[in-house]
């Protein structure tokens, strides 16, 4: 008795796994789609997650080329650059997953310019007047530091 109750309670248990893993490995398609940042200058990169493409997917605008969407559970990621040519102003990216045929909408703008170049600062070296000066100084310390000395030389001295 005991062990066709178990054999039972078995069989159900593997029967609602069989049935629950076709549903799981569905999607319904791409959600909660976000870009950042919002605004971008031409050239620029933009970062976009969606949720619910558990195969991964495809990104595209008009404002950049088709780029793949990762694939996995959770957040999906994909990053795409803007062209340098594209028009300033507001885009429609669009998100399909590969396993769904739904398509999900955002908007982000895009603005005029390349923006900052950022990250010279250590590629820039100092100019000859930066050199000029700093030389100075070290000479003024070096004078004010040897007056010192042989003043203190002299007192010292003078005290024996």
């Amino acid at each position: 008795m005991r062990a066709s109750r178990a054999l039972a309670v078995t069989a159900t248990a593997f029967a609602a796994v069989g049935l629950a893993a076709p549903m799981a490995a569905a999607t319904n398609g791409p959600v909660n789609v976000a870009v950042n940042p919002q605004s971008v200058h031409q050239g620029g990169t933009l970062k976009i997650t969606a949720q619910g493409c558990g195969h991964g997917g495809k990104v595209w605008s008009n404002a950049f080329p088709t780029t793949t969407l990762s694939a996995g559970d959770g957040t999906n990621y994909a990053h795409a650059r803007v062209r340098d040519n594209t028009t300033p102003g507001q885009y429609h990216l669009s998100v399909k997953c590969s396993d769904n045929n739904r398509i999900a909408t955002h908007k982000f703008t895009v603005l005029a310019g390349n923006g900052a170049q950022g990250g010279l600062g250590g590629s820039m070296g100092p100019s000859s007047v930066e050199m000029q000066v700093g030389g100075g100084l070290v000479a003024a310390a070096a004078v004010g530091g040897a007056v010192f000395l042989v003043r203190r030389r002299r007192t010292s001295h003078a005290a024996f």
